[in-house]
């Protein structure tokens, strides 16, 4: 493509910043104008924004001076992440973590989207900043553009809405698919913990009302009867001596991705040492613990394979395994998610307390059982997993894809649309 425009993005396009009235002034706030973040961004489903999580006053507007931006600009999220943007469907304001492009008479909206869309990495790359990395005003501005003609612009623009729509719509059902497999597992797991195996067996009611009935010779009881509850700490963070040299694997909150993708945790994200497991509360657990968190991300579960040491933020159980099987243990918190969001509480993070913890029941079958069931569930998880990996694999493609198609059309790669 022979670009017929070329040069800095402030050329062709007036870049305005962002700003958030004060929170605490009621008139600024619930009113009809659209206030974007990068929240919205990052939420939004295809390339145009007409909605936003909240709105403000024509009050909050006029004295704050807040930007309006015009149906057709384009609206990008300047602070990590860097890069989630939209077309405005409808005027709107945003705020300071996002910038907004207006294009002048030279330039198309859709195909200014589309063009910023294949320089994500480079946006990234110019960002700049020490508490957080931000894209500025300026690097936005420097950022080297070329466009060609208005109507080539409209008709590449057009096409990559078509391309790109039918693409989204691949996206979403591998989207779907995982979310079917997803209830499945779920499905699959609790039924086996509160069910059994045999379909035929005895029934009674357990008393509990997320095991309903259960088989009648299996045992209802706290899972402290059954395995010792542990906690941990944290060691004092402003003693150095602490945190050199450390070894020991230390189970916190930075590992709730390895929690929730595994059955198993093997490492850790931070360790400590044997002078901060000393000064403090925490202590080395033996392998095999059922770890799982009772802060924030509430239950994300795994089994340790070596000894750790646990933060504040995990519990862990110690099995009696004569009594449960560790992964029996672990299947079991995964059947009770809902019981386990029932007992959060707290405004700012959801937490468990201890207390509650303690009163945590379970279905019990005998050990011979639970080992059947465990075998089974470990099957049948496995094979909605590898269909599930499959499904990821398949929507990275797809947005490699989408991406590949992007740049080459801004960049004239795709014949007939000259």
């Amino acid at each position: 493509m022979i670009p017929n425009y070329s040069g800095s993005l402030r050329y062709f396009g007036r870049i305005k910043n962002g700003t958030t009235p004060a929170s605490g002034e009621a008139e600024y706030w619930d009113g009809d104008v659209r206030w974007a973040t990068p929240e919205d961004l990052g939420k939004l489903v295809g390339d145009r924004i007409a909605l936003t999580k909240r709105q403000v006053t024509e009050k909050a507007v006029i004295e704050n001076n807040l930007n309006i931006l015009p149906v057709g600009s384009v609206l990008i999220s300047t602070r990590a992440p860097i890069g989630h943007m939209a077309i405005t469907a409808e005027p709107m304001t945003f705020n300071q973590g996002c910038r907004g492009i207006i294009p002048n008479e030279r330039v198309d909206g859709a195909f200014l989207y589309y063009l910023l869309k294949s320089r994500v990495p480079e946006l990234n790359a110019v960002a700049n900043g020490t508490t957080f990395v931000e894209l500025s005003r300026d690097e936005l501005a420097a950022i080297q553009v070329s466009f060609p003609p208005l109507k080539t612009q409209r008709r590449i623009a057009q096409f990559l809405d078509e391309k790109t729509a039918r693409i989204d719509g691949l996206i979403e059902k591998k989207r779907a698919l995982l979310d079917r497999l997803a209830e499945k597992r779920q499905a699959l797991i609790t039924q086996a913990v509160t069910k059994g195996l045999n379909p035929d067996a005895p029934m009674k009611p357990s008393g509990i009302d997320w095991l309903g009935n259960i088989p009648a010779h299996w045992e209802v009881l706290p899972v402290k009867r059954v395995s010792k509850l542990e906690s941990g700490h944290t060691p004092d963070k402003k003693i150095d001596a602490y945190w050199d040299d450390c070894q020991i694997p230390w189970v916190s909150l930075n590992d709730t991705a390895v929690l929730r993708a595994s059955d198993y945790i093997s490492d850790t994200t931070f360790k400590i040492n044997e002078l901060g497991l000393a000064n403090s509360s925490a202590r080395l657990l033996p392998a095999r613990a059922v770890v799982f968190t009772r802060d924030a991300t509430i239950g994300e579960s795994a089994i340790t394979t070596r000894p750790m040491a646990v933060s504040q933020h995990i519990i862990a159980w110690l099995c009696h395994e004569d009594r449960v099987i560790p992964e029996y243990l672990l299947f079991t918190i995964y059947g009770m998610t809902g019981e386990l969001l029932r007992l959060t509480n707290g405004s700012t993070i959801g937490t468990i307390g201890l207390g509650d913890v303690k009163s945590i029941r379970m279905a019990l079958p005998p050990i011979v059982e639970q080992r059947d069931i465990v075998s089974e569930i470990v099957y049948a998880k496995n094979k909605i997993d590898e269909v599930t990996e499959k499904a990821k694999q398949s929507i990275q493609r797809l947005h490699e894809y989408r991406s590949a198609v992007i740049t080459a059309a801004v960049t004239g790669q795709i014949g007939g649309l000259q």
